[in-house]
């Protein structure tokens, strides 16, 4: 009802995948300059870095094509880093308090689509949350807490079909 779930119930907690350094916070909107998302990343030194970003932009009124322009242009500030680069694409949302219109919710499955085209233009890895029935609580945007286990169990999954050593 507003708060965040505590750590162990939250997704990054839930991956047994090594060190995940979450730099999600309450109402981020994909950035429109990545100079700053770089020095971290170059600071940190992952060997996978995640994006799953949209939502918000969605929310503040942005269209999907927008969202997936402005995510675009990130991508191609950060993909010279020379890392591993995973998109996810949030799982639509549905009815709810912060969801009071359809068009907000064929905005945000458009951005499936949109990220899918995204990440093969860019040839980097993606992913579509929106498969793995991940439920939502009743804003419509967030997950419940089964909702973080059940995108955490997709989640390890992608990776370990992408990522496992064969």
């Amino acid at each position: 009802m507003g708060g965040r779930y505590p750590a162990n119930v939250r997704w990054t907690e839930r991956l047994d995948a090594g060190e995940v350094f979450n730099c999600g916070m309450n109402g981020l909107t994909i950035p429109a300059e990545g100079k700053v998302w770089k020095n971290l990343i170059e600071s940190r030194n992952p060997d996978l870095v995640t994006i799953m970003l949209g939502s918000n932009d969605l929310l503040e009124g942005r269209s999907a094509d927008e969202a997936a322009a402005r995510m675009e242009s990130l991508l191609k500030t950060l993909l010279d880093s020379s890392k591993s680069f995973l998109l996810i694409a949030p799982p639509p949302m549905k009815p709810g308090t912060w969801v009071p219109s359809e068009s907000l919710i064929r905005e945000s499955g458009r951005l499936c689509r949109l990220y899918r085209d995204l990440a093969d233009k860019l040839g980097i890895d993606f992913a579509d949350a929106g498969e793995w029935n991940v439920e939502l609580s009743f804003d419509g945007v967030h997950f419940t807490e089964a909702g973080h286990e059940t995108f955490a169990e997709g989640l390890k999954n992608h990776l370990k079909e992408k990522y496992s050593e064969s």
